[in-house]
């Protein structure tokens, strides 16, 4: 998988199921990326203790450089899947193809939300 070509396929999924509004939005998007984070780490094993506990402390430094911060997590996503024997291309293509069988179920759920954010209200 060319990530270049997963991000290029990404972009096109996000213009077919959202409206510009919404795909475009910086803050909801990293709202959303937060949430799908949080849900990761949930999912191998992070207590809501620590991760109160990490926000705290990246909240308690300088804001980081964004697109060093995205090799960061590149690197650190690759070596959680490796320790957990998660193939992360698979995983990235199976989400990916899923989403656009569910553009329907995913527009409505985006109506019942708040506009420009994925905080729950």
């Amino acid at each position: 998988m060319s990530i270049r070509s997963y991000q290029r396929r990404v972009r096109e999924w996000m213009a077919a199921c959202f409206p510009p509004s919404s795909a475009s939005d910086r803050l909801e998007r990293s709202h959303r990326f937060l949430e799908e984070a949080l849900e990761l780490a949930q999912a191998a094993g992070c207590s809501k203790e620590d991760a109160l506990t990490l926000v705290n402390y990246v909240f308690s430094r300088p804001v980081g450089d964004g697109s060093q911060e995205t090799g960061g997590v590149m690197v650190t996503l690759s070596a959680l899947c490796d320790v957990h024997g998660i193939d992360l291309e698979e995983a990235s293509e199976r989400e990916l193809a899923r989403n656009w069988d569910r553009i329907d179920l995913i527009r409505s759920k985006q109506a019942s939300k708040p506009h420009g954010s994925a905080l729950p209200q």
